[in-house]
């Protein structure tokens, strides 16, 4: 995979590298400090709380093209089995088998790497069949702060981008002055394209093989602005198909990588950004830590907004 001189400037702007220390293991979400996590609190009015979670299901998104990923296997261990005690006594166990980026997930730092190396520095080869033995998700124990929707689609005045529009910085100071919000320092973004809505309407081919998101353009926007994560409600997170023609998945590398920034994929935003949209309030709490999952390289979230 070659580099050019663009992606390696970029690189160079925002890389995080020793910025929290050699053995920092968080990134950008060490940015949500005790004052982002009181802001995240005091952006509750109403009390309203919306799930961004799609269902884990086995008519989840995945087709197979990415890797060995595969929707979520539901079985039954269990069905009204008598206990031991007690035989009037019943229960049902049951069990998933779980592709840990399969629907709503957080991506760890561990996820992607180039040129052998991981963020901060750690080497991609510390990640063996144990998993990730240094950058594992279960370093990530609080993703709790300020929520901010950054509604791309309403923006630009439609229902959903279309696929391979690159979102921009300028986009996103465009969508925070829209909803009459001051990014600050540890605000986590809800970045909203409309994508979800191909995939609730059944078109899984679409919404995988072709996507409106963070463009190249918007990678130093999110370091200057300290963004602390980012989420999408696509399966791709980043535009699709990419700006580079040999380069791969460009915006995943600089974010986990060069800049520590945990990213999100898969969210749905519709209900809470049709709500944001009447009452014209987009800042919230946001509740989403990872399921912690020693040394994974990703984790499976049900993220709440509260506003």
């Amino acid at each position: 995979m070659p580099l050019n001189d663009h992606f390696r400037e970029l690189s160079a702007q925002v890389r995080n590298w020793g910025r929290w220390g050699d053995d920092d293991r968080l990134g950008t979400v060490n940015f949500i400090d005790d004052e982002a996590r009181r802001r995240g609190a005091s952006s509750v009015r109403s009390g309203k709380a919306f799930s961004l979670a799609i269902p884990l299901e086995f008519d989840g998104p995945q087709l197979g093209f990415i890797g060995r990923r595969q929707n979520p296997q539901h079985t039954m261990l269990e069905i009204n089995s008598p206990g031991v005690l007690d035989p009037e006594f019943k229960s049902s166990d049951d069990m998933i088998v779980l592709c840990l980026q399969a629907a709503t997930h957080w991506d760890g730092l561990s996820h992607v790497s180039y040129e052998g190396n991981l963020y901060n520095g750690v080497p991609a080869a510390s990640i063996t069949v144990n998993g990730a033995t240094v950058l594992g998700i279960q370093h990530l124990k609080t993703l709790t702060g300020r929520g901010v929707l950054l509604d791309i689609a309403r923006l630009k005045g439609v229902d959903q981008l279309e696929g391979g529009y690159a979102v921009t910085g300028d986009d996103l100071d465009a969508a925070a002055e829209m909803g009459r919000v001051t990014i600050e320092s540890g605000d986590i973004v809800m970045l909203r394209t409309g994508q979800m809505q191909t995939l609730k309407a059944g078109d899984k081919m679409s919404y995988t093989m072709t996507a409106a998101g963070p463009s190249l353009q918007s990678v130093e926007w999110f370091h200057r602005n300290e963004i602390a994560a980012v989420a999408v409600d696509n399966g791709t997170f980043e535009v699709f198909p990419c700006e580079y023609d040999t380069m791969p998945l460009p915006v995943h590398l600089l974010h986990l990588v060069d800049m520590g920034l945990t990213q999100g994929q898969h969210f749905d935003m519709e209900e809470l950004a049709a709500d944001c949209a009447d009452d014209g309030q987009y800042t919230f709490l946001l509740s989403a830590p990872p399921q912690p999952i020693t040394n994974a390289t990703g984790s499976p979230v049900n993220p709440i907004a509260v506003k």
